[in-house]
């Protein structure tokens, strides 16, 4: 007689499948193999039922209902697909915890606050090694193009082209790649990065464009740790909703100052939207909206254009 089938392998299916279709599923993947786990362990058996996704959905005692309900929306496609097969899988009801998504208002920077950034890199140790200057160039690509960390930390030496003024991002989220034009002040600082590196390293091959003095690839963990050194010493007091800065609010920071560029440049915004969705990466434009925060500055320029309006209707 045959032994049922784990919730591992079960899972380890689902996953093959998907893979095969084109789909990445990285986070969620190791996210479904936690459940597999958690229901193997715990010696649940047979199909999936709503009482072992809720319980796992809850462990942890620091976990919010927030949290409960995005582990259950990442859970609902394994389930629906296992219910092909498996007769008495339980689906759990949409919004079983309520709404698994909440936009927490992002940490707009300012100028000077990048300015300060830039500066407390480059008093990193070890002041005579790549280190500052790795840091400083990491930092302030992101805030000149909007990159995500884990773009600019995969790029290799071949993707960055000082002399035409390009960057070449590879099969990044939703599996896309694109060519990103750079400020020709962005291009100069590269370039001073790369022929750093070269004299730091002596002549080392190196995998990645962004490296440790020892030439290694940049760790993202390292790099967000650094970062959060650099923020204490700064002494920066979130204005948004999350707890504390983020490198990621970088990202929102360059979409809403192109946006606000091109409204003081009376650009045709509906133009401008599209193109910036597909030089950020973007899969479709109302991912861009997202990033997009209600700072002072655009919200003036919305107030006056408002009133020119009113003013002209009422004419």
């Amino acid at each position: 007689m045959s032994q049922a089938p784990t919730m591992v392998s079960r899972v380890d299916d689902y996953l093959a499948t998907r893979r095969h279709m084109g789909f990445d599923l990285r986070i969620a993947g190791q996210q479904l193999l936690a459940f597999a786990r958690f229901a193997d362990q715990t010696g649940h058996q047979g199909p999936v039922t709503i009482d072992v996704a809720v319980r796992w959905a809850q462990r942890g005692t620091r976990a919010t209902r927030l949290t409960w309900a995005r582990r259950l929306e990442v859970l609902r496609p394994f389930i629906m697909y296992r219910s092909q097969f498996d007769a008495g899988t339980e689906l759990v009801p949409p919004r079983f915890f309520g709404a698994a998504h909440r936009r927490l208002v992002p940490h707009i920077y300012t100028e000077q606050e990048i300015v300060s950034l830039l500066h407390a890199a480059d008093q990193l140790q070890p002041r005579d090694g790549l280190r500052p200057l790795t840091y400083h160039t990491l930092f302030g690509l992101l805030a000149a193009t909007g990159l995500r960390i884990s773009e600019a930390l995969h790029l290799k030496p071949l993707d960055v082209d000082v002399e035409q003024e390009l960057l070449m991002v590879h099969q990044t989220k939703f599996r896309k790649s694109r060519l990103v034009p750079l400020d020709p002040t962005t291009a100069a600082a590269l370039k001073r990065y790369v022929e750093a590196r070269e004299r730091k390293l002596g002549g080392i091959k190196v995998e990645a464009f962004f490296v440790s003095d020892r030439g290694k690839p940049l760790v993202d963990r390292t790099v967000h740790n650094t970062f959060g050194r650099l923020r204490g010493q700064l002494g920066w007091i979130a204005r948004g909703g999350h707890v504390a800065p983020r490198i990621h609010d970088t990202r929102h920071t360059f979409v809403c100052r192109a946006l606000l560029r091109s409204y003081q440049q009376h650009q045709p915004i509906d133009q401008v939207i599209d193109a910036l969705s597909t030089y950020v990466g973007h899969a479709k434009v109302s991912d861009t909206y997202w990033y997009v925060t209600a700072i002072p500055e655009l919200m003036a320029i919305a107030a006056q254009r408002f009133a020119q309006a009113a003013e002209g209707g009422a004419s």
